[in-house]
């Protein structure tokens, strides 16, 4: 099933390739744009075009985009291990477990927050979309530890507003590569899409401004344990600038660690734990907040780094 869509060629995009065209209006990647016209699905000035024939400003582009797909669903689904620490009328603190995802999403068929919430039998805000009931902020899949979750909808509209405004405390430690120089410090780069890599993040000119500050709390051998204190909340934001330092989490293979030393630690995913939340209660407003001790597999990383140094 397709779309068809009628647009005029910008003036600006005189002179440049079919699928290079489709590719910038309607922001898709290059090689979805080339599948678009390879099957036939665009035309210019109501002639099928080839890839590599040129546009001319003003000119009538009809393309046939691929329909988006359907939405994914918050099925009820058990979770092991997830952890609720605390409950009111209002909110629900969980402890999250590694290798689970804060919500569904297109592709992803795993464990999630919601689906353990839902099949525990908590009630959860059904403000935003359908499959992110409750969730006002999310933790990536891999790392562990405290997440709030909204269950009343006065409760979601205060969160969501005061993680917009930065009035959320969010501490993190994690297990660096190396010994960051200097020791304390404040990563201010902005963070966009990886330029060639979809499923990943990087520091890109132009990008969304992303501040993460941190302090050494140990130094070992090979690595380096820090907390983070983060002023913005971008995905993947703490792996991302730290992997850009060169100092990227230990276990964390897609932003460049080194698989060799997760092996020897027997980590199976990025040494990150969500240690610290702070928030006003959305209820009456008085400031709660709540810690979580370091995840089974991070403590036994540790200890070991310890007894090695």
């Amino acid at each position: 099933m397709t779309d068809r869509r009628t647009v005029p060629v910008p003036e600006g995009l005189d002179g440049l390739r079919v699928d290079a065209a489709i590719a910038r209006i309607f922001g898709l990647s290059r090689n979805a744009a080339a599948d678009i016209v390879d099957n036939g699905g665009a035309l210019l000035d109501g002639v099928v075009r080839k890839g590599s024939d040129k546009v001319k400003g003003g000119a009538w582009l009809d393309v046939d985009l691929p329909a988006p797909p359907a939405p994914p669903t918050a099925n009820p689904q058990p979770v092991e291990g997830l952890n609720v620490v605390h409950e009111d009328d209002d909110v629900l603190v969980v402890d999250k477990p590694a290798g689970v995802a804060a919500h569904p999403s297109p592709g992803y068929t795993g464990p999630t927050v919601v689906g353990g919430l839902l099949a525990a039998g908590y009630r959860l805000s059904i403000h935003g979309p359908a499959e992110r009931q409750g969730i006002v902020h999310r933790l990536d899949a891999g790392t562990s530890g405290l997440m709030v979750v909204a269950k009343s909808e006065r409760a979601y509209t205060a969160l969501k507003s005061d993680f917009r405004e930065r009035r959320v405390e969010k501490r993190y430690h994690a297990l660096v590569q190396g010994r960051p120089d200097p020791t304390d410090g404040t990563i201010d780069a902005p963070i966009d899409r990886h330029p060639t890599h979809p499923h990943r993040f990087a520091v890109v000119a132009g990008g969304r401004d992303s501040v993460t500050h941190y302090e050494t709390l140990e130094a070992f051998r090979s690595a380096s344990l820090v907390a983070v204190r983060l002023e913005t909340g971008r995905t993947h934001q703490i792996r991302v600038h730290f992997a850009a330092l060169r100092h990227p989490c230990i276990g964390d293979i897609q932003y460049g660690a080194d698989p060799t030393i997760a092996a020897r630690l027997n980590l199976t995913r990025q040494w990150l734990h969500a240690v610290h939340l702070a928030f006003d209660h959305p209820g009456d407003g008085r400031r709660v907040a709540f810690d979580s001790a370091y995840a089974a597999d991070l403590a036994t990383a540790l200890d070991t780094l310890r007894d090695e140094s």
